[in-house]
C-alpha cells in the first residue's frame, strides 16, 4: 500500500516536474523528467510511462485500482476497455499533469467518455475533466451545426458510453433544431435549395442508427416532410450502391435523364454476379430496413422512383417481408408517377422471368386498392385521372417483358386484365405488347393466340394500328376479320364526322355495343358493302367456272373429231345404213309433195348437233 511518507515525497516531486515534455517512442509514451516513472498504464497496444500522484489525484478509477491491489508496489495498470482508446487517454493524462490541451469537436466525445470511465469527478478535484468536457459540449460544440455533426459522427465508436451520457441525443436534437430553424426562417430572396442541399449532404455522413435519431428528431420538431424525404433519399443514394442508375450523376445532381441498365443481358449478369457480398448483405439490409421505417407517411415525401429503387435493393439483400410489403404499398399508392425503367425490377429467383412480373402485379393491386385516385396538376389544369396514366405504363411494361421466353401466357393475361377496360381509351399499346408476345412465342396454338388477342378491344385501336393488324400474319384469322370490320366502322365514323361539319349530323359513337344499339343502319350499311364485295367475288368465281366448262366442251368436240378420223375404216357398215335412211327420207318427202302436200326441202347433208 501507499503510505503517507511516499505520498508526500511524490507530491513534492510532482510540483517540480516539467509536464510539457511528453514524448512518444514507437508505441510508448514518456514524460521527460528527472524523476523516474513509477506507473505504467497499458491502453490497447500503447503503454504510458507515468507517475502515480498526478493520476491518483484526478482519477477515481486508477486510485481505486492502486489501493485495492494486493501488490505492495503496483507498477502496471491495464485500461484496455477505456472508451476512446490511446488517443483519449493521452489527452486525459496530459490534463492530469496540468498540460493545457486543445479541445476539439472531433475528439471531445471520446474525451468525455474517457473521463467518465476514469471517474474524473468533482469529488477528487474542482474543475475536473468531466466538468470541462461537459461545458465544451454544451456551450461550444452544440452551438454550431458543423460541430454538432462532427461530435455525433465521433460517437460511432463510443457505444454505449455516448448513448448513456446522452451525447447522441443532445447532438441529434441540436442538429434537428438548427435544421428546422434554417428551413423555415431563411431570409426572403435566398435560394431555398441551399439549405436543402446542406441539410442532405451533412447528415448523409452519419451512421445509420445516428441518422435515424436525427430524422426522428426533425420529424418531432415539425420539419416539412418534403425536406425529411429529401434527406432520406440523398442518404440512400449515397450509401446504397444498388440505388444508383448506371451512368447517372452523384447525389445532389440532376439524374433525371439517366436510365437503368435493365436489358436482359444486364439483368442476367446481375443474377449471376451479386453486387453485395455476404458480409455487406447484412449491413445493407439494416440500412434499407431503417430507411423504410422512417419514411414520412405523406405520399409526396419521397418519389415513387425512389421507392421502387429501394424495393429493388430490398429484394437483393433479403429485407424483412413485412417491410417489403409496406414498401410495395407505398410505391403502389403513387404508381402513376413511376417510369418504365424504375418498374423493370429484376427477378432474383432462379428459373424465373428476367423481370419480377409478380412484383409488378402486386404494385398494380396496391394501386387499385386505393380506389379512384386523381393527380393534381398545375392550378390552371383540371384534375386528371391516374388510371389512364398507369394503363399506359403497364402497356409499356408488357411490351418490354413480353420478349421473355419464360413469361407464361397466364401471367401476361393477368397483368393486362388487372386494370378495368375504362382505364384504356386506346388499345394501341396493348396491341404492341400482344404482337411482341406473339413474335417471341411462335409455338402458341391457335386457341392460345385467340385468347391472347381477346385482351384488346378492336374498337379501341387507331387507324394506324388497324392497318398494321389487318396485315399481321401472327394474328388469328378471326381477330383479323374483327380488325377489318372495326376499320370499316372507323371509316364510316370518319365520313359521318366529316358530314356533321356541314349538315350538323350527330357524330357516331365508336363503341361496338353502342353502334349495334343506337346506329344499326350504319352497321347494316357496312355489312351490306361487305356482302357486295363477297358477291362480286362469287360472280368472278362463277365466270371462271363457266369458261372452264366451255373449254372442256371444246376439248370434247376435238376429241370426237379425232376419234372419227382414227375409226374411219371401222365405220363402213354404219355409213351404208345411214345412206339408206337418207334415201328413204327423200322418197317419202317426194310422195308427200305429189299428193298436194307442201314440199319440204331436205338438206343434202345433216349436221350432227347437240341440243
Amino acid at each position: 500500500m501507499w503510505d503517507s511518507q511516499s505520498e508526500s515525497i511524490t507530491e513534492r516531486s510532482y510540483i517540480n516536474l516539467n509536464p510539457n515534455m511528453f514524448e512518444q517512442r514507437g508505441q510508448s509514451w514518456y514524460v521527460l523528467t528527472d524523476i523516474p516513472s513509477d506507473l505504467i498504464v497499458q491502453v490497447g497496444e500503447f503503454s504510458f510511462h507515468l507517475h502515480k500522484f498526478p493520476l491518483l489525484s484526478k482519477s477515481g478509477k486508477i486510485n481505486r485500482i492502486v489501493y485495492e491491489s494486493r501488490e505492495t508496489e503496483l507498477r502496471k495498470v491495464s485500461l484496455n476497455e477505456l472508451p476512446g482508446g490511446p488517443e483519449a487517454f493521452e489527452l486525459a493524462a496530459k490534463f492530469c499533469y496540468g498540460v493545457a490541451i486543445d479541445l476539439a469537436a472531433g475528439s471531445i466525445a471520446a474525451l468525455r467518455c474517457a473521463a467518465e470511465h476514469l471517474e474524473m469527478t468533482e469529488d477528487l478535484e474542482e474543475g475536473n475533466l468531466i466538468v470541462k468536457t461537459e461545458a465544451f459540449i454544451n456551450y461550444v460544440a452544440l452551438s454550431s451545426w458543423e460541430d454538432s455533426i462532427s461530435v455525433l459522427r465521433s460517437c460511432e465508436e463510443l457505444s454505449p458510453w455516448a448513448e448513456n451520457l446522452q451525447i447522441v441525443r443532445r447532438c441529434s436534437e441540436s442538429i434537428a433544431w438548427k435544421a428546422c430553424v434554417e428551413s423555415t426562417g431563411k431570409p426572403k430572396g435566398s435560394d431555398p435549395n441551399t439549405s436543402l442541399d446542406r441539410w442532405c449532404e451533412d447528415v448523409s455522413v452519419l451512421r445509420i442508427d445516428h441518422f435515424v435519431r436525427v430524422i426522428t428528431a426533425v420529424k418531432a420538431k415539425g420539419m416539412k416532410h418534403e425536406l425529411v424525404g429529401a434527406g432520406i433519399m440523398h442518404y440512400a443514394m449515397k450509401l446504397l450502391p444498388g440505388m444508383m442508375k448506371d451512368g447517372s450523376p452523384g447525389p445532389g445532381e440532376d439524374g433525371g435523364a439517366s436510365k437503368w441498365n435493365c436489358g436482359p443481358r444486364a439483368i442476367t449478369a446481375a443474377k449471376r454476379d451479386d453486387p453485395y457480398s455476404s458480409l455487406e448483405r447484412k449491413d445493407q439490409g439494416t440500412i434499407v430496413e431503417s430507411l423504410i421505417s422512417i419514411i414520412p407517411p405523406q405520399n409526396d415525401s419521397v418519389s415513387c422512383s425512389f421507392l421502387l429503387r429501394l424495393l429493388r435493393v430490398a429484394n437483393m439483400v433479403n429485407v424483412s417481408p413485412a417491410l417489403v410489403i409496406e414498401l410495395e404499398k407505398r410505391a403502389g399508392m403513387q404508381l402513376e408517377k413511376a417510369t418504365l425503367s424504375d418498374l423493370l425490377i429484376p427477378c432474383y429467383n432462379k428459373n424465373e422471368t428476367t423481370y419480377d412480373v409478380d412484383l409488378c402485379q402486386r404494385l398494380l393491386e396496391q394501386f387499385l386498392i386505393q380506389g379512384p385516385i386523381d393527380v393534381s396538376g398545375p392550378l390552371t389544369n383540371p384534375v386528371v385521372n391516374a388510371k389512364p396514366i398507369v394503363a399506359r405504363l403497364v402497356d409499356s411494361y408488357l411490351a418490354e417483358v413480353s420478349r421473355d421466353e419464360n413469361l407464361s401466357l397466364t401471367k401476361f393475361q393477368a397483368l393486362a386484365r388487372a386494370l378495368p377496360g375504362s382505364a384504356r381509351s386506346c388499345d394501341d399499346g396493348l396491341y404492341c405488347a400482344i404482337d411482341s408476345y406473339l413474335k417471341a412465342h411462335p409455338m402458341l396454338s391457335e386457341h392460345e393466340r385467340t385468347r391472347l388477342c381477346r385482351l384488346m378491344d378492336c374498337q379501341k385501336l387507331s387507324m394506324e394500328a388497324c392497318a398494321h393488324a389487318a396485315q399481321n400474319e401472327r394474328l388469328p384469322v378471326r381477330i383479323a376479320i374483327q380488325v377489318i370490320l372495326s376499320e370499316q366502322i372507323k371509316l364510316n365514323n370518319a365520313l359521318a364526322n366529316a358530314s356533321s361539319r356541314d349538315h350538323n349530323y350527330q357524330p357516331v359513337i365508336p363503341n361496338t355495343k353502342t353502334l349495334f344499339e343506337e346506329t344499326p343502319q350504319l352497321f347494316q350499311d357496312g355489312w351490306e358493302n361487305a356482302k357486295k364485295d363477297i358477291s362480286a367475288l362469287k360472280s368472278d368465281l362463277e365466270t371462271v367456272k363457266t369458261k372452264y366448262l366451255e373449254l372442256q366442251h371444246d376439248m370434247e368436240g376435238l376429241q370426237q373429231q379425232f376419234d372419227k378420223v382414227t375409226d374411219f375404216k371401222h365405220k363402213s357398215a354404219w355409213s351404208s345404213s345411214w345412206k339408206k335412211l337418207v334415201k328413204m327420207t327423200k322418197i317419202t318427202t317426194i310422195e308427200k309433195a305429189g299428193s298436194g302436200s307442201p314440199a319440204i326441202k331436205t338438206p343434202k347433208r345433216w349436221r350432227n348437233s347437240v341440243s
